[in-house]
């Protein structure tokens, strides 16, 4: 399974946008499906966006739909998350991980027993 790297991680004020991206160790294009992650202080892992590496499907949570954006590019191994309309409820460590072997139906939900953890995140923070 392909290691993952996060970065991108800021300091913004609410209602700005931000960029994070995700290096893998190889080729993203037969990965299954990859996800974004986060964790709040004192909060659990919650998933924010996945993606079916293969067709390009994406889904979001509830919180987040309609202002981030998942997307890849295969040449580049390369995950990305576009973040817009940021809120201090956004503050978080944003993880991107891999669904666990044999659990692509697992895509959709978002469950982050279902994915691998323990990459390095980064840190967004958002004032108010």
């Amino acid at each position: 399974q392909v290691q993952l790297v996060a970065s991108g991680g800021d300091s913004v004020q609410a209602g700005g946008s931000l960029t994070l991206s995700c290096i893998a160790s190889g080729p993203i294009y037969n990965a299954g499906c990859l996800g974004w992650f986060r964790q709040a202080p004192g909060k659990e892992r919650e998933g924010v966006a996945t993606i079916y590496t293969g067709t390009g499907l994406t889904f979001y949570s509830n919180s987040v739909k309609g202002r981030f954006t998942i997307s890849q590019e295969h040449a580049a191994n390369t995950l990305y998350l576009q973040m817009t309309s940021l809120n201090p409820d956004d503050t978080a460590v944003y993880y991107c991980e891999a669904v666990r072997e044999g659990l692509m139906h697992a895509c959709p939900r978002q469950y982050p027993s279902d994915f691998t953890s323990g990459g390095r995140g980064t840190q967004v923070t958002v004032t108010s």
